[in-house]
């Protein structure tokens, strides 16, 4: 992906059969390997390494396989469901956000370079919150749309997947614009 925008969901009819999305991989391996701009949007799970090497496209999935968001070095992820094992595997940039209500993520992340934060800051609930209607809108997702409707208790569920060495450029860049100000 170098630009743009893509949605992926299943069809009101097969919807209307019986598939879940939320419970089948609807996107397979390697999907959004190396991307650099643009936004993916993606109603049902991903495949085993998603993400992998993204620098700076967005995407919003609702599972994904083992070894996600391997060596990213930008951009922001959004897991509305469980990932697999080795997730953020030499991940040293973007930020990734995944749904874990349950506390079973810290076992399955690889935590050599990335810490795992709450996602607190009122600014950035209010980016998260614009990723997930932005998938809602574009994919119609019921997994999205039951989140934003509870939004202030779910949002809890919430860790924010942050690289150690990202973070300190951030809050360096941030302190030096305060010392120009």
């Amino acid at each position: 992906l170098s630009g743009g925008k893509i949605a992926v969901y299943p069809s009101d009819e097969v919807i209307n059969d019986g598939f879940a999305p939320e419970d089948n991989v609807v996107v397979g391996n390697v999907c959004l390997y190396g991307a650099t701009s643009g936004k993916a949007f993606f109603r049902g799970k991903a495949g085993e390494r998603f993400c992998v090497r993204n620098s700076g496209a967005l995407a919003v999935v609702e599972g994904i396989g083992d070894h996600g968001a391997e060596y990213m070095t930008g951009g922001h992820l959004v897991c509305l469901g469980e990932t697999g094992r080795n997730f953020a595997a030499g991940m040293s940039g973007g930020v990734a956000y995944i749904y874990d209500p349950d506390n079973k993520f810290p076992e399955r992340c690889n935590m050599g370079l990335v810490g795992l934060e709450k996602v607190d800051d009122i600014v950035e609930k209010e980016e998260l919150y614009n990723y997930i209607k932005e998938h809602v809108d574009m994919t119609g997702s019921t997994v999205g749309q039951l989140m934003l409707e509870d939004w202030d208790s779910l949002v809890k569920g919430f860790v924010k997947v942050m690289p150690h060495d990202y973070k300190r450029v951030l809050e360096e860049r941030a302190a030096a614009k305060a010392e120009a100000a």
